[in-house]
């Protein structure tokens, strides 16, 4: 399918904390003609994000609560609110390659999949893109994932798309790390549809506030394994 349905409403989701100098290009390589709106919750930035992302065209919104999750619910609620069949959630340190948004897209409308996961590890990263921590982490957690709950994943990518009534229907709570595992799981649990698309993976613009530094990386692992457990003994 080479160009969006006219009556399908699509949004993307771009939760941002400092990214001024990335956010930009990561707008620009949006490709336009597939997205009705492109949503920047700034997550407590105190840099020219919120600025340079109205500049660039997007919808500035301000979630001063500091976590990922924080950011995506918000985006999510304003998604809703405006009329919205499905959202796409993607990084925005220019990390992700935003022109693969067809890709990620494709199987929903052509296969009526509801959930697609953008995999880095079927893709081509460049090198340095993912830390050892992060690569392991996405292996043992796509392992457990596996074990417990009997999916197939290789990645926690950020970059994804999924059907907004299957989205709201998760309830997702998490509001830091454990963001994209809580949907992946909640997603088995309640036996949507899913498969992944191969996307590619560039080292971003500054330094990561998760994988660059030691604190993150650990925190990270924490709430991540933690939610495998959790998810499976809540009812």
């Amino acid at each position: 399918m080479k160009v969006k349905p006219e009556n399908l409403r699509v949004r993307v989701i771009i939760p941002a904390f400092n990214e001024e100098k990335s956010i930009p290009l990561v707008i620009r390589d949006i490709p336009q003609q597939w997205v009705d709106e492109v949503i920047v919750v700034s997550n407590g930035s105190t840099d020219d994000t919120d600025r340079v992302a109205t500049e660039a065209g997007a919808t500035v919104l301000r979630e001063d609560r500091i976590g990922y999750g924080w950011a995506c619910l918000l985006g999510i609620e304003h998604a809703v609110t405006k009329g919205t069949d499905i959202i796409i959630f993607l990084d925005g340190d220019y990390s992700d390659y935003p022109e693969q948004i067809p890709d990620v897209l494709a199987p929903i409308l052509e296969q009526n999949i509801d959930l697609v996961i953008g995999s880095r590890a079927l893709g081509e990263r460049e090198k340095g893109s993912m830390t050892i921590p992060q690569i392991f982490g996405n292996w043992l957690a796509t392992t457990m994932m596996w074990l417990f709950y009997g999916v197939k994943y290789t990645d926690l990518g950020p970059f994804r798309a999924i059907k907004v009534e299957k989205l709201l229907a998760l309830k997702m709570s998490d509001k830091t790390y454990g963001w994209t595992i809580e949907m992946q799981i909640k997603a088995a649990k309640h036996h949507f549809s899913y498969t992944e698309v191969s996307v590619n993976y560039k080292n971003r613009i500054g330094k990561s506030k998760v994988s660059g530094t030691i604190k993150g990386t650990v925190m990270a692992g924490i709430k991540i394994i933690g939610a495998v457990f959790k998810y499976k003994l809540e009812k």
